[in-house]
């Protein structure tokens, strides 16, 4: 499980790193990662899963998925990381293998962008 640490919690963290960081878009999550040098003492990730994913109880499992995939590929974010995991509609209807897939591959994608030198 996610530690209670690494939860995004302010809502302006949220809006850093949707606004102004890279995006990378799969079947299932969107990934929204920023680096963001005031945050030093470890990553931290939040969700978004709205109701267009289903009821409350498709929504909750969907975030406990999300937290569970988030978890096992914390150590590969950088300590200065901000990231949102938002869950698209099909997310609710997958296995956690592909959505575990889908989050590990959007993480990555929006490492490589977010630490691409500017053009």
């Amino acid at each position: 499980m996610l530690p209670a640490a690494r939860r995004m919690r302010r809502s302006v963290d949220f809006e850093r790193a949707v606004r102004r960081g890279a995006r990378a878009g799969r079947s299932t999550v969107v990934v929204h990662l920023v680096r963001d040098p005031d945050q030093v003492d470890g990553p931290l990730v939040g969700l978004v899963v709205s109701k267009a994913v289903g009821n409350a109880v498709r929504r909750n499992l969907v975030k406990r998925r999300l937290r569970g995939a988030a978890a096992q590929h914390l150590g590969t974010l950088p300590p200065d990381a901000l990231m949102v995991l938002r869950a698209l509609p099909a997310a609710s209807d997958v296995p956690y293998a592909k959505l575990e897939r889908d989050v590990a591959r959007g993480m990555a994608k929006a490492l490589d962008r977010a630490t691409e030198p500017a053009r």
